[in-house]
């Protein structure tokens, strides 16, 4: 079982990336997944989360009680939940938003997730962004999964677009991945 938690605020996308994760889980990765969300009385600029749970079996409670992967697209967020993150867990935040104060050894991995997005022309597919580098960092969900769960979840004129971003964190999160594989094994990283 995993327990995740996406969190950021209001605008960035948050509750559509726990639908999209739960989707590609549940629809085309033969898992079971169940999505609540949380979010302030004005959408747009509060803080809100999504909570994703994902099984092999049934899920019979679709509450976390502990966070196993945070994904932190606001410095609000991460600090209210940082804590919920459990000690072998894996933080998976937008780098050039949030300032982690995690302890060494923590598995994280940052992403400037919104600038990628608006070098690609739309800030708001940031969150696409960050689930591809979330595919790809976490090994949780596989990409193909997750491009055959977008369409339905972005404005069909915009899906080209959002395949992009997503496949644009995704590569981000590979070459991170590639340079942290060379480190550890003593080689030297470009």
């Amino acid at each position: 079982m995993h327990e995740l938690k996406v969190t950021g605020f209001g605008g960035q996308g948050v509750i559509r990336t726990g639908m999209i994760i739960g989707k590609a889980l549940s629809l085309f990765g033969g898992k079971h997944a169940t999505l609540t969300q949380s979010f302030g009385p004005e959408a747009r600029g509060s803080a809100c989360s999504a909570q994703v749970v994902i099984d092999e079996d049934p899920i019979l409670y679709p509450y976390i009680t502990g966070i196993d992967v945070l994904i932190a697209m606001s410095q609000e967020g991460y600090s209210r939940f940082r804590t919920d993150l459990r000690e072998d867990g894996i933080l998976v935040y937008e780098k050039e938003l949030v300032t982690t104060d995690e302890p060494p050894g923590r598995r994280m991995y940052g992403i400037p997730a919104t600038r990628i997005a608006e070098d690609l022309g739309v800030k708001i597919a940031a969150n696409l962004v960050m689930i591809g580098f979330f595919s790809a960092v976490t090994d949780i969900v596989d990409i193909e999964a997750v491009r055959k769960a977008v369409p339905g979840t972005v404005p069909s004129r915009f899906l080209d677009l959002n395949l992009t971003a997503l496949q644009k964190g995704y590569d981000y999160g590979l070459e991170l991945i590639g340079r942290a594989d060379k480190v550890a094994a003593g080689e030297e990283a470009e």
